[in-house]
């Protein structure tokens, strides 16, 4: 049946050439190569249809849609937005035919009529006036050039050769047998150019009349298809007197051939272009609806991790869905303005991620997404993603769950000078210190010192677990390093360094976002994932070249930290946030009515501030910086950031509402710990130490008293502490203590009268110091 198809067409082909085929090499097409060049296309008159043209139209625009179908923009290099038959106007199809090919329905792909008349006017006019391809042929010319790799494919799809007539006219001959009248138009009118990037009659009926194909009025679609064979001297926008002559052409063309009558045809003719010019469709993430950052990210997550080629995406015709959500992402913008200008030196940032999926949320800041490198307000570079400034006292959090892994429990006691000389961290040579910001009390439990964001525990409380690795190790398990440069983590470990607490290393805001939200998803860590699927044009999972999905969901990680130290965590930093925890930091973000936990921070000199909150199912970090130089940012974590964190959370919270955490695991919060005894002495100490299971040392510390004086122990007695922990007697150093004054010089002896009153009781000895042994 297939070779008998074949021969068929062949014979189809050999009859119209013997008819005009003389004529046609003579006038129409420059004769090239000889016979070795007829005899090369001959032998490929039966080859099969080529895949461009077996395959469907062209895919029309790639889109990338929010998490709830809103779409964000487009990615095209043409416009195209293919249509079913049904969705092309009757009189659409009419004009065109009229037009281009008046046999179309007649004819089996070849118009040896229309040729001949052709070449006839041709030969007249002494130039080419009239072509004599059908639409078929231009249907297939055009899907060749349309569909090219290469500039040599391009312009063997173009050239004014016999072979290329001859393989165009062998290929409209197998469409003509392989598709029916209607597909074969409804594909050409979904390919052909109208001029102002606009392919197919869809995106035409778009741009100048901002209707739909199906709904073209008469002189609107004879306007239209008058622009087929010259969409840019006849273009309306610029040439409208120009267009109205080849419309009115197309419009006697149809009455002529009774498609329309005179009368229609004559007040058609009458009627102005009445262009309703419609914007093109958007593209790119600079014009993105909505998250163009989200926007951004997405696309390099497309290209970088998935292996989607920038061609794929601009002629692919795929459906991105995406996890943005788009009323989270417009609260959290309006949220940064209302608090910092647009383009203002200070850059705040709102990014946002769902605990236990990972799902990118939002990414709010004060920049336009743009190239203008003039324009102060225009930033390309990803602020929501960089790491820059560091985020302060947010990373004691990791500190803090280090030690609740280690069974510290959240009572875990510490008494710490202020400053506070670390025994295991140094500066350099020097030895490494710290001061609180604002008054503390010098004995905190670790989940005092945490919300209230105590710097002298926090150093005290790395010197208890030896070196700086666990809390390291606590960071990157959460998924704090996933944007920072490779290697940063075993660098801080490496070189032991003291200040990883405080958060001095430089920080991505999404990283942060997606470090808090493993605490929140009771210790599973999720790979920050900004897309669900990729589809095809058809609708279908795009494949990889392994035949599987490119898209495989969710990268998550149970258990990633225990999930008993997570949601002890959880609530340990809802006091930062909730009423009635004196001294807490972030207690602006609070929203009446939800469970927020969460923390603040400011870096070294002011340079950034931070704030993390989050619920069960939502967490969002906002840093306020300066990402071009170093600024004092004007407050701390608890200021800028925590009021843009509500501005943004609060109506979203108000319509969605929010869940309770999981309470805390009572083995975590009591942990491998037990009272630390009382003593009077440090004799007294060491020995009810020891016995205790702790290992007691004795430091110097400025006081009061007399030198050699007891001033207690760290943790204090009553404190708890871990089994084996170095438990410090606090001993004076005598720095600060005075000598009581001299007692007074007795009084004149009293004149002679009544017997004396008895001699006062001797005074006491003076107090004798405290012998103090050796340091360790």
């Amino acid at each position: 049946m297939r070779v008998a198809r074949k021969l068929g067409t062949l014979a189809k082909l050999v009859v119209a050439l013997v008819v005009s085929g003389v004529l046609v090499a003579a006038g129409l097409f420059p004769l090239v190569g000889g016979s070795a060049l007829v005899a090369q296309d001959s032998a490929s008159l039966l080859d099969a249809l080529p895949v461009e043209l077996t395959d469907a139209t062209l895919a029309g625009n790639t889109v990338m849609v929010a998490a709830n179908g809103e779409p964000i923009t487009g990615f095209y290099d043409e416009n195209r937005a293919p249509v079913a038959a049904e969705a092309i106007g009757e009189v659409m199809k009419q004009a065109m035919v009229a037009i281009e090919d008046a046999r179309f329905y007649g004819h089996n792909g070849l118009d040896v009529q229309g040729t001949l008349r052709a070449l006839a006017r041709n030969l007249a006019s002494g130039e080419v006036e009239e072509g004599g391809s059908t639409l078929t042929q231009q249907l297939v010319k055009q899907t060749l050039l349309q569909t090219a790799d290469t500039p040599e494919e391009a312009a063997a799809a173009t050239e004014q050769t016999l072979a290329r007539k001859l393989r165009e006219a062998r290929l409209a001959l197998a469409l003509e047998e392989t598709y029916s009248k209607d597909e074969i138009l409804t594909r050409y009118l979904n390919i052909v150019y109208f001029g102002q990037n606009s392919y197919g009659v869809q995106a035409a009926a778009r741009t100048y009349f901002s209707v739909d194909a199906a709904a073209l009025t008469l002189p609107q679609a004879a306007m239209l298809a008058g622009l087929a064979q010259s969409p840019t001297s006849d273009d309306p926008t610029i040439a409208p007197d120009a267009a109205t002559v080849r419309r009115d052409q197309v419009l006697d063309r149809m009455r002529d051939q009774g498609m329309v009558t005179a009368e229609e045809a004559a007040a058609a003719q009458a009627s102005p272009l009445g262009l309703v010019l419609g914007p093109a469709p958007p593209r790119g993430c600079v014009q993105a609806s909505v998250g163009p950052f989200v926007c951004d990210f997405v696309q390099r997550y497309l290209t970088q991790t998935l292996g989607i080629t920038q061609q794929q995406l601009e002629h692919g015709g795929l459906t991105i869905q995406t996890t943005l959500d788009p009323e989270l992402q417009r609260a959290g913008d309006a949220a940064v303005l209302e608090t910092l200008p647009m383009g203002d030196s200070l850059a705040g940032m709102f990014t946002a991620v769902q605990p236990g999926t990972g799902h990118l949320l939002a990414m709010s800041v004060n920049r336009v997404f743009g190239y203008d490198v003039n324009d102060p307000a225009q930033e390309s570079y990803n602020l929501n993603v960089a790491a820059s400034q560091g985020s302060g006292s947010t990373y004691k959090v990791f500190t803090a769950a280090a030690a609740l892994a280690r069974q510290y429990s959240a009572y875990y006691t510490l008494t710490t000078s202020d400053p506070y000389v670390s025994r295991v961290y140094r500066d350099g040579s020097e030895p490494y210190d710290v001061r609180n910001a604002g008054r503390y009390g010098r004995t905190l439990d670790l989940s005092t010192a945490l919300y209230q964001s105590s710097n002298t525990y926090f150093l005290a409380l790395e010197d208890a677990l030896g070196s700086v690795e666990e809390p390291v190790r606590m960071a990157e398990a959460a998924g704090l390093f996933q944007f920072s440069r490779p290697g940063l983590a075993q660098q801080v470990i490496d070189e032991n360094r003291g200040s990883f607490t405080f958060g001095a290393e430089e920080t991505s805001p999404l990283g942060l976002a997606s470090a808090y939200s493993t605490f929140a998803a009771s210790g599973t860590r999720c790979l920050v994932t900004p897309v669900t699927a990729v589809l095809d044009r058809n609708g279908q999972p795009l494949l990889g070249e392994d035949g599987q999905p490119l898209v495989t969901g969710d990268q998550c990680t149970p258990e990633a930290i225990p999930s008993g130290v997570a949601t002890t965590m959880n609530q340990i930093l809802r006091r930062d946030v909730e009423p009635g925890n004196p001294g807490q930091t972030g207690s602006r973000a609070w929203i009446p009515g939800h469970q927020i936990a969460g923390k603040t921070g400011t870096s070294q000199d002011n340079f950034s501030a931070a704030f993390v909150g989050y619920t069960p199912e939502i967490t969002a970090s906002v840093m306020v910086l300066n990402p071009k130089q170093n600024e004092d940012v004007g407050g701390f974590g608890g200021n800028k950031p925590a009021t843009i964190w509500r501005a943004a959370m609060a109506p979203v919270l108000e319509v969605r509402g929010s869940s309770d955490f999981p309470p805390a695991d009572p083995a975590v919060m009591n942990g491998n710990t037990r009272p630390v005894p009382g003593c009077r002495s440090v004799g007294a100490c060491q020995s009810a130490l020891s016995g205790a299971g702790f290992v007691p040392q004795v430091v110097r510390s400025e006081g009061s008293t007399p030198s050699g004086t007891l001033l207690g122990t760290s943790p204090p007695a009553g404190g708890r502490a871990v089994v084996g922990q170095v438990v410090t007697i606090l001993v004076s150093n005598g720095a600060d203590y005075r000598p009581p004054a001299p007692a007074p010089a007795p009084a004149p002896a009293p004149a002679p009268g009544p017997a004396p009153a008895p001699e006062p009781a001797p005074a006491p000895p003076p107090a004798v110091p405290v012998p103090v042994p050796p340091t360790n």
